[in-house]
């Protein structure tokens, strides 16, 4: 149970499903609903002017869509936790998604308890996917493996290849230290020094650009 109240934006140009969901969430302990509109330019703006917690985002919108909105709340307010609710389930929804900087994806149909628990979950910085996107998510990191590039973000340190390389295989700070010979603070403050490099709000995120870009263990044997 949370002790303060979550402010949440809604955001679905469904108009039906936008005022179900408003209503769920307004019955909701913990959930305080701040605003619902219908299109990607309206969520922008009144994020920007709200500052909820979460939001919770549609991805196939009017005027601005789901990803593009994303993009744009999280570059101005980071701390703005983006919460996909959508139908869409494909891989390239998905990591675009990501990309842009969502903490979390859901599909449409998740119960009322599963969206409040993810609600919880963005609005504490956490990383969160609803069962059928997590599994997606696993199989993509186990068996996307492609030639790695040497020119590969060339703003990390050697070290910091090797922990990202670790990162891409899904290791948590703890198992990397490990294997690593390392103390968890230290690979913690190689983390986020990646995550400020390559410009990325959470571990989900690095991990889609370190397999596009072709990281992988083999690529990034232990440096000294």
């Amino acid at each position: 149970m949370i002790n303060e109240r979550l402010r949440v934006l809604i955001v679905d140009d469904h108009e039906g499903f936008r005022r179900g969901l408003e209503a769920m969430l307004s019955a909701t302990d913990g959930v305080e609903v701040v605003g619902a509109v219908e299109d990607g330019r309206a969520a922008v703006d009144l994020a920007l002017e709200l500052q909820p917690d979460v939001v919770l985002m549609d991805l196939h919108m009017p005027r601005l869509n789901g990803i593009e909105a994303t993009a744009q709340i999280v570059q101005s307010s980071p701390h703005i936790g983006v919460l996909v609710l959508s139908m869409m389930e494909d891989e390239d929804s998905v990591f675009a998604a990501v990309r842009a900087g969502a903490r979390g994806y859901l599909l449409k149909g998740a119960r009322r308890g599963e969206i409040r628990r993810s609600i919880e979950a963005v609005g504490s910085g956490e990383v969160i996917f609803g069962p059928g996107i997590a599994e997606r998510m696993m199989s993509y990191f186990r068996t996307a493996r492609t030639r790695p590039s040497a020119e590969a973000f060339p703003q990390l340190t050697e070290r910091e290849r090797v922990v990202l390389a670790r990162i891409a295989e899904g290791l948590d700070n703890a198992e990397i230290a490990r294997e690593l010979g390392l103390s968890v603070k230290t690979v913690r403050n190689h983390a986020s020094n990646i995550f400020a490099k390559l410009q990325v709000a959470h571990r989900a995120q690095a991990i889609v650009l370190a397999r596009e870009a072709g990281i992988d263990v083999s690529d990034a044997q232990t440096a000294p």
